[in-house]
Formats: structure tokens, C-alpha cells, sequence
């Protein structure tokens, strides 16, 4: 495996848990994969929730299954700003504190008094490919990425290393238009 990693544009996102799939969709339903994700057994659903923030909502907001222990809301930080909500940036899962919101789906609505989070730029490897790239979990690299019109060096990207990952590099649609990225794009990683 050379330097490069994959870099993939992930858009806003709501994670549910079984309890609020059941409040907002009706009891004993079920996701609806809509089609599978780069890390495995990740898969975007057809079902879309509305996001209620102080100030705005967005409507049609993504769910990614499959269920999670705790529900989390994942925006950009301009939705953030939209929305009147104040989203740490934070890896996926570290939710205590974060900013809150209201999701109304079909059959009900939650109240979440955490959740929202501007997700942390972040790469995702197998121990194999780590090795291979020379990096740790947890490591905090920068990855350099190359556009037509406004190539960047991204900081404070986060390695996470686990044997359920697929090699790729997350980062949000601030991000990526910041980048100007169209198609496949592929980093860098500086040490």
C-alpha cells in the first residue's frame, strides 16, 4: 500500500438507536437499506428524519445503519450554524456534552439533549494497513490532498485502527468544498 489513502466526502448523517427507529418510524420497524457504505456493514436507509435546531431545520436528513447504542447527529459545522446549534467537533461516539436538537420522523418525534456533533476529520485502517502506512491508532496525522484548483493540506486528522475497518479518509462537506474535490480523490499522509 503506498502513501494514499482514499478520501471519501460523508454529508450530514443521523445514527438511531432501536428505541427511537421504533418512535420515529412506528413500532417494529426496521431500517431499509438503501445501499452499502465503503466500511463494512455500514449502509445508508431510505428512511430520512427532520432536524430542529434553535434557529432552523433541515428536512430529509440521511439515516446510516445499522442501529447504535446512542443516537447521534452528525452535520457539518455551516448546518451547525444553521441550524442554531453549537456541535463540538468530536469523533464519532464521543457525544457527552455535545449540542442538542429534535428529530421528527413519521410516527413522532426526539428530543435529544445531546448528540450533534461536527465530526473530527479522520482515517479509518485495518492493523495491516496501519502497519503498512506507519501509523497508530489514535495518531494524529495531516493528510495533503491534491485538487485541480485548490489542493490542501488537512491537520488534526485522527487514525482509527480496527479489524472491522475499510481503508478510507472522512471528511465533511465543508471539507470537501474547501477542497473543490469532484470524483475520487486520494491523500496523502504526512507524518
Amino acid at each position: 500500500m503506498e502513501n494514499k489513502i482514499l478520501v471519501e466526502t460523508s454529508a450530514r448523517h443521523v445514527h438511531l438507536t432501536e428505541e427511537h427507529i421504533a418512535i420515529l418510524f412506528g413500532e417494529g420497524h426496521t431500517l431499509t437499506k438503501k445501499k452499502d457504505l465503503s466500511q463494512p456493514g455500514q449502509f445508508a436507509c431510505e428512511e430520512r428524519v427532520t432536524v430542529v435546531g434553535p434557529k432552523n431545520s433541515i428536512a430529509k436528513v440521511s439515516i446510516l445503519g445499522p442501529a447504535r447504542k446512542a443516537s447521534q447527529v452528525e452535520v457539518s459545522l455551516t448546518d451547525a450554524r444553521t441550524l442554531g446549534i453549537d456541535a463540538p467537533v468530536r469523533e464519532s461516539g464521543d457525544i457527552a456534552g455535545s449540542g442538542a436538537c429534535k428529530l421528527v420522523g413519521p410516527c413522532g418525534e426526539v428530543e435529544l439533549t445531546e448528540g450533534v456533533i461536527a465530526a473530527k476529520r479522520h482515517i479509518h485502517l485495518t492493523p495491516a494497513d496501519a502497519e503498512s502506512l506507519g501509523v497508530e491508532d489514535k495518531q494524529i496525522v495531516c493528510v495533503k490532498i491534491d485538487s485541480p484548483d485548490r489542493s490542501l493540506i488537512f491537520g488534526d486528522v485522527v487514525v482509527r485502527v480496527s479489524e472491522k475497518f475499510a481503508a478510507a479518509m472522512h471528511i465533511d462537506t465543508d471539507e470537501s468544498n474547501a477542497l473543490h474535490a469532484a470524483g475520487v480523490a486520494y491523500g496523502e499522509i504526512l507524518k
